[in-house]
């Protein structure tokens, strides 16, 4: 099993940052990849970044690119997403996730922080 636990969301004015992060514990030591979704009221939850465990590539929603940054620390099996350039649009319930292998049958999920940004 494994227990995801994010933190560092909250309110913001528009153009600020925020770093969430996610805290990975238990069976992590084959982790694949990491990475976020997220989903705002009355819309489906979406993708929003991933990193490759291995290796370290990266993936981003289009609308977040150049403004988001997904990384991680192996050492502290702690992955993080940096926000920039905040938009009332990024607005939502911030969900990181696990895929131990690759395919999404056996994800993980946290229990997601929620990101107001006013404008």
């Amino acid at each position: 099993q494994v227990q995801l636990v994010e933190s560092g969301g909250g309110l913001v004015q528009a153009g600020g940052s925020l770093r969430l992060s996610c805290v990975a514990s238990g069976r992590t030591f084959s982790s694949y990849a990491m990475g976020w979704f997220r989903q705002a009221p009355g819309k489906e939850r979406e993708f929003v970044a991933k990193i490759i465990w291995s290796g370290g590539s990266t993936y981003y929603l289009d609308s977040v690119k150049g403004r988001f940054t997904i990384f991680r620390d192996n050492t502290k099996n702690t992955m993080y997403l940096q926000m920039n350039s905040l938009k009332p649009e990024d607005t939502a319930v911030y969900y990181c996730y696990l895929d131990p292998t690759i395919g999404v049958a056996a994800r993980y999920w946290g229990q997601g922080t929620q990101v107001t940004v006013s404008s």
